[in-house]
């Protein structure tokens, strides 16, 4: 069965609700994002969202920062986006480099970065499309740490994709970070469930 596709005010707890439930939560979907995440080279690391993701980042959205209901609307409007439509894999890549000078170092060499992001089934390559208009190169050339992608399918590819009978491989062709990434059996597994 495919995940929720729609995210509403409804699906979303008060605070103090959210606060009686929280360690479940975050427990069950920690656990969930073991299956759900790509290491591509050494500091490149691809989460896949979909509804269960999107909803528990909103509940810590609101819980940091304590907008209340009128805050509800605005998160909805950012994240939901971010949930796969049955036709798609939707995906946060985060450069993950703890040194603050290394960071700044590497991200100054990945501008454009963001254009060089592939997903590919069996033979059949897939450019991810950037969630939004906003640059995530800024104009000296430095590429953000964070970006949002997403992955349309074709009905064959997702035929494919959810039977596993064809290799899939995540990648960045970047010249300065060439790397892929076979995506694992338990991560297809899971991904699967987000198409339709």
């Amino acid at each position: 069965m495919a995940s929720p596709r729609i995210l509403t005010p409804a699906d979303i707890l008060p605070v103090r609700e959210y606060e009686k439930v929280r360690a479940d939560w975050c427990g069950r979907i920690l656990a969930a994002k073991r299956d759900r995440r790509v290491a591509v080279g050494p500091f490149a690391t691809f989460f896949f969202e979909n509804w269960d993701t999107m909803r528990y980042q909103i509940h810590e959205m609101l819980r940091i920062e304590r907008g209340g209901e009128a805050q509800i609307a605005d998160e909805i409007a950012a994240y939901a986006p971010l949930i796969p439509n049955g036709r798609e894999l939707v995906a946060t890549l985060m450069f993950e480099i703890d040194d603050p000078a290394r960071r700044e170092r590497t991200l100054a060499a990945l501008g454009g970065v963001e254009a060089t992001v592939y997903l590919k089934i069996g033979e059949g390559h897939i450019a991810g499309v950037l969630e939004s208009e906003v640059e995530r190169t800024n104009e000296v050339g430095k590429a953000s740490a964070i970006h949002f992608f997403h992955f349309p399918l074709t009905p064959a590819q997702i035929a494919t994709f959810k039977t596993g009978t064809a290799e899939i491989v995540l990648g960045i062709g970047h010249p300065n970070y060439a790397h892929m990434a076979i995506v694992p059996e338990p991560v297809r597994r899971a991904l699967a469930g987000d198409l339709d």
